[in-house]
């Protein structure tokens, strides 16, 4: 049987939290961290490591680039956040000079196989990735909007069934909802595939007595789009929800379960040097993406879904622009 080896390149909060929650899941034989404080990383592989016994026979340690052969999905976290005041375009220049180094770095211990981002932001760093890895669409892939498509359920199932105690024992896994688009503020909830308990939403709702209006879906998109913040602003970060994401996803891989998630990859066969990446419900296996699902937005949903491929696009290019002056 093949080893299932999973390289996690950067071992800050998030990436830590990730490989933690890999271990939990008794996905991988090993974990590889790479960071370039390797102090940290060794740290974080032993606080792991130590704590695997009578739960999973995961070799988990720190590593360099070379230690990425043999990989079966690499899951990059490296970069930095947000500082107070910063424009999201001053944040994208910075983190895609981090991300083209790691991409240089990976080199020739590059095996071709799935690579995860979840480094933000994620949808512009997807397409460097994918760019700079020279990999067809698909391989190179970001979390998206994974992680704003269960923050939307949760909502719909606190809304729906009356109360986080409905959402949290688990009354979310009978509704199919999705966040398509920009992992941002342009995401877009895609209101018209919603179901709950196999029937549209408005249907299940009408049968029972339920209130389903805008009001009621304007005030869901509002707390679904604001979730994140609100958790930085109680604890200075969001890295667990993402971290069982990127376990979940790493799963699908290793596994090749044919997962769909709302994930972000290269949109078309654009002729530009970086093409957008959005994201859209997709089905994930061994290879990574390896088809988007059957989906169809409405014509409001698909008009903000192209002008945001459109704005993602202009900012590429400028970005290239930035990056060819300072790095290439």
């Amino acid at each position: 049987m093949k080893n299932k080896k999973v390289a996690m390149i950067g071992a800050g909060y998030v990436g830590a939290a990730a490989a933690f929650s890999i271990m939990l899941d008794g996905i991988a034989d090993e974990i590889v961290l790479v960071d370039i404080d390797t102090e940290k990383a060794v740290g974080e592989a032993n606080d792991i490591a130590h704590g695997i016994e009578g739960i999973a026979n995961t070799a988990v340690y720190a590593g360099d680039y070379s230690d990425c052969c043999g990989s079966s999905i690499i899951i990059i976290t490296a970069g930095r956040g947000r500082k107070h005041g910063e424009s999201r375009m001053d944040l994208a220049v910075e983190n895609m000079k981090i991300i083209r180094s790691v991409t240089d770095s990976l080199g020739r211990y590059y095996n071709g196989c799935p690579v995860l981002m979840i480094s933000n932001p994620v949808d512009i760093l997807t397409a460097g990735a994918e760019h700079w890895l020279g990999q067809p669409g698909g391989v190179v892939f970001g979390s998206g909007c994974i992680l704003d498509s269960s923050r939307f359920r949760r909502c719909i199932a606190r809304t729906v069934f009356l109360g986080d105690k409905a959402a949290q024992a688990g009354c979310a896994e009978s509704i199919d909802a999705f966040v398509i688009g920009e992992h941002g503020d342009a995401q877009i909830p895609l209101w018209s595939a919603v179901t709950i308990c196999g029937k549209p939403a408005e249907e299940y709702c009408a049968e029972h007595g339920i209130l389903w209006n805008d009001n009621v879906r304007q005030a869901i998109n509002t707390e679904t789009k604001n979730m994140g913040s609100s958790i930085i602003k109680a604890k200075g970060r969001t890295d667990f929800g993402i971290a069982v994401c990127a376990s979940r996803i790493a799963r699908a891989v290793l596994s090749d379960e044919r997962y769909i998630a709302s994930v972000s990859s290269t949109m078309g066969t654009g002729t530009e040097k970086i093409r957008a990446s959005l994201s859209l419900p997709s089905m994930i296996g061994n290879k990574g993406l390896i088809s988007r699902a059957s989906v169809s937005p409405d014509a409001q949903e698909m008009e903000r879904f192209e002008k945001s491929s459109a704005a993602m696009t202009d900012m590429l290019k400028k970005l290239y622009g930035e990056l060819e002056k300072k790095i290439l």
